[in-house]
């Protein structure tokens, strides 16, 4: 319930001082009389109109209330709404050659990828999102979805070493342009994230880029490596010892297939890096949402008024009859 005209709500703070008035003025008119001995008058009955005396005053402060609340128009609401909800088709491109299990970002590459990626996906409740892997060569690990619990799931299954090593940028980009190559949204964007160079595959990074512009799909490039050397673990006789290497991303690459298809290269040095690479593709990926909202009032001061009636009747009716020839 609301109020038209919830101002007169302030009224009601009227009714302390006059209840305190009331209280007052009762005690002031009520006559003591000091004995030593009240036990004699213990035994004397008291008249049931004594316990009405209070009454009226309280069911005029009642009606009082009741008329303020009418007068600040108690309405009822029927609101609904239509939702027009446009979700983005999002397809994630992720490299897992061995390269990425490097840990100059924390555990290593790909599990900070992986982590960062599922957030995002957790954000994103009404976009349809898919998987694309890659390394020496390309497949798709979860087609289009909005069922985002299996899509996170799988998220689980993702490691280095599932396919040839090896880094093919352009298939990377290639098959998760097949994936949304035929999709009837608006906006298709591709995620890639690698940390190396394109030294596979048989489609050149850039000519991945064209086909992902004839079909309207815009491309962000997400570099991620620290500059110049990163530990990368080594098994060595059942236990893991570290070396440099150099990391050496094709920043000139992935900075062109952003342009050619409108989207924006980034690049990660570390964890809180690669952390606001996806909020800012977040931020820029906003999926549309059109509200109409409806709402119907109802007045509802009949049924105050006709307790308030009720009551001014019941008032009168006691002054005028039980209550009228006490003082």
């Amino acid at each position: 319930m609301v109020f038209a005209n919830i101002e007169y709500l302030f009224l009601l703070l009227l009714l302390i001082p006059y209840i305190v008035w009331y209280i007052l003025k009762h005690k002031k008119n009520n006559a003591t009389l000091q004995m030593s001995d009240t036990n004699i008058y213990r035994s004397i009955k008291k008249c049931y109109k004594i316990y009405l005396l209070h009454v009226p005053f309280i069911l005029r402060i009642i009606v009082l209330a009741l008329v303020i609340l009418i007068l600040a128009r108690p309405q009822t609401t029927n609101n609904w709404q239509n939702s027009e909800v446009e979700g983005i088709d999002i397809m994630l491109a992720i490299d897992v050659s061995t390269s990425m299990l490097a840990e100059d970002l924390k555990p290593n590459r790909l599990e900070a990828a992986k982590d960062v990626a599922a957030e995002f996906i957790s954000g994103r409740p009404n976009d349809n999102i898919g998987i694309t892997l890659f390394a020496g060569e390309s497949f798709t690990q979860c087609p289009l979805t909005v069922d985002h619990t299996v899509l996170l799931n799988l998220f689980q299954s993702i490691n280095s070493g599932i396919v040839e090593d090896g880094t093919a940028v352009g298939m990377g980009v290639a098959n998760a342009v097949s994936r949304l190559k035929d999709s009837k949204a608006k906006s298709k964007v591709i995620i890639l994230l690698t940390d190396g160079t394109n030294n596979k595959g048989d489609i050149s990074p850039l000519t991945a880029a064209d086909i992902a512009k004839s079909f309207g799909i815009r491309v962000y490039t997400i570099g991620v490596g620290t500059n110049g050397m990163a530990p990368y673990p080594l098994r060595v006789a059942g236990t893991i010892q570290y070396i440099n290497t150099p990391v050496e991303i094709d920043e000139k690459t992935l900075t062109q297939i952003a342009i050619t298809t409108n989207g924006n290269y980034f690049r990660a040095t570390n964890n809180s890096k690669l952390k606001e690479v996806y909020k800012e593709i977040d931020k820029l990926e906003k999926t549309k949402l059109n509200v109409k909202q409806y709402s119907k009032r109802h007045e509802e001061y009949q049924w105050f008024a006709v307790i308030a009636l009720l009551f001014l009747l019941l008032e009168f009716y006691l002054r005028n009859s039980i209550l009228k020839k006490i003082p």
